[in-house]
């Protein structure tokens, strides 16, 4: 306080290089300054978690680290994302005021110290001494080290009242919650959020008898046609089939789309935007005669790695989507276009923090560019697929809609519910497809749910 009495204003501490980590670290230290610099990375300026986690281009702090280190920074940051808005209201209930303007890296400590202590099985006084730590190394955040003290250590004390003070609080980003309930109702909007703190499953798609697959590795099938595995200890590689290719990791609701062409014997088919290459493989197995189009060359290296392992073959083409021009066109067109991805966030829960309402138009817009192109690639009675991973109508019924208007020469077709049982409430009055995160019952044992999925059938009729 001044001696007026007025509160006095904040100011950064000088410093010639803020933010730089002195002195030797305390063990587990180098873990948590990773954490809470990426957590930065991701909230305040908008990039995504995967690339700053990527082994070889990643964050330089978490590069720095061993496996066992990067796989808790890991833990760290999916469940601080995922709980981001109780997290934040914890803090904000330990706090005489508001943390300053300009305090954004104390922020960050105190929330990657605070997922630790409600959510994840962490000693409290070590994650109470290691973000202390972090704050007496930081000069930005030196003078508040007390204060980090005194909220994380009465926030292990009061730990269970305050999580069931801030349990009804929504996951989910304020923005895109408005968004989900306007498309799907309240309740609906927050049981959808409420999935988001489910663990992602991990589904495989069999090239042939998922029973048998269920009962080799422990899963059971789904109606999808594929996989789910129980937790298990090891790396996928190890799993019998894999190195056989008997099979891929592929959500049951990514999985979807390809199977909605059917037998695809002695047809063209394009997968556009293709890589990883789990449709295109999907494609194939169906019979059909794939090309598989991908703009990044190095995603098409990837698809081809893909597809060799499973001992799969289909012609790969690198060219722009919007300018891709066959000698011939096509029987079948699945596009699985671009989207914000926000049906994946139980497995990339940075994805709602990394994004706002502008990516969604703007991402809708290509949508529609690609999908008003793929059209002209398509014979006469031919069949186009349109998906995405996006939950947000914007990106789905919206955009198709607007196509359908004004596209003469291409008509819906509906989806039967009676050929996916299991699934029928996926199906929309008009036969689309349209999964969410909080769909599918499993027996006990099993994570459920699946992503979020858009798919719709069109037909070439002019």
């Amino acid at each position: 306080m001044n001696s007026d009495g007025k509160k006095k204003p904040f100011r950064k501490p000088k410093s010639s290089n803020p933010g730089v980590v002195a002195g030797p670290a305390k063990p587990g230290f180098q873990v948590r300054a990773a954490a809470a610099k990426i957590l930065a990375a991701v909230v305040d300026r908008k990039l995504s978690l995967d690339g700053a986690l990527d082994n070889e281009h990643g964050n330089p702090a978490y590069k720095a680290l061993n496996e066992g280190d990067r796989a808790l920074v890991r833990a760290i940051l999916n469940t601080t994302l995922r709980h981001l808005p109780r997290i934040d209201a914890a803090i904000s209930r330990l706090l005489e005021s508001p943390l300053p303007e300009g305090a954004r890296a104390l922020h960050h400590v105190l929330a990657i110290a605070a997922a630790q202590i409600l959510y994840l099985d962490v000693p409290d006084h070590a994650a109470v001494d290691l973000a202390v730590e972090q704050s007496n190394q930081d000069p930005r955040n030196r003078r508040f080290a007390k204060l980090v003290n005194a909220v994380l250590r009465r926030l292990g004390r009061e730990k269970d009242q305050i999580l069931a003070e801030i349990a009804t609080i929504p996951v989910m980003p304020e923005w895109f919650l408005q968004r989900l309930e306007k498309a799907y109702g309240k309740e609906r909007a927050q049981s959808i959020s409420e999935s988001q703190l489910e663990p992602a499953a991990i589904d495989l798609t069999v090239k042939a008898d998922a029973q048998r697959w269920a009962e080799r590795l422990g899963g059971f099938a789904l109606p999808t046609g594929g996989v789910r595995l129980a937790a298990f200890e090891g790396s996928i590689p190890s799993l019998e089939g894999f190195s056989e290719g008997d099979w891929w990791v592929q959500d049951a609701a990514a999985s979807i789309p390809a199977q909605l062409f059917g037998d695809l014997t002695g047809k063209r088919v394009a997968d556009l935007c293709a890589a990883p290459g789990g449709k295109t493989a999907q494609l194939v197995l169906a019979g059909g005669d794939v090309t598989a189009v991908e703009q990044s060359e190095n995603r098409i290296k990837r698809l081809r790695a893909n597809l060799d392992r499973l001992g799969l073959k289909a012609e790969t083409v690198a060219s722009d989507l919007t300018k891709y021009e066959p000698a011939e066109l096509f029987d079948a067109i699945l596009l699985d276009a671009p989207c914000s991805s926000t049906g994946t966030t139980r497995r990339h829960p940075d994805v709602l923090w990394a994004k706002g309402p502008e990516d969604i138009a703007k991402l809708a817009a290509l949508q529609e560019r690609l999908l008003r192109h793929a059209i002209t690639l398509l014979k006469l009675d031919g069949t186009i697929v349109f998906s995405n991973c996006s939950l947000d109508p914007a990106e789905g019924e919206d955009v198709v809609a607007r196509v359908l208007s004004d596209t003469p020469s291409v008509e819906r077709a509906a989806v039967d519910p009676e050929r996916w049982p299991g699934l029928e409430a996926a199906i929309s009055a008009l036969g689309e497809f349209r999964t969410t995160p909080d769909m599918l019952e499993v027996p006990a044992g099993f994570a459920g749910g699946l992503d979020g999925f858009y798919a719709v059938v069109m037909r070439r009729v002019a």
